[in-house]
């Protein structure tokens, strides 16, 4: 029987490559806590945007007279 040749790079051992790294890494429930501390973080940013907005728009003042001659 003929040895099937893989087309890529790796010569086929990619798959066995991916499955050793999953195993070394970091398991399900710690990349959950990563995943959420991402969500806070950016829930965080916007909550700076929105409080420097309004603070903004609280502003009476649109801009500075010129008087010209």
């Amino acid at each position: 029987m003929e040895e099937k040749k893989a087309d890529c790079v790796c010569g086929g051992i990619g798959p066995e490559i991916s499955s050793i790294l999953r195993k070394l890494g970091p398991s399900d429930e710690v990349l959950s806590h990563f995943r959420s501390a991402r969500v806070e973080v950016l829930k965080g940013i916007r909550q700076m945007i929105d409080e420097r907005i309004e603070n903004l728009s609280k502003t009476t003042e649109k801009g500075t007279r010129v008087v010209i001659d």
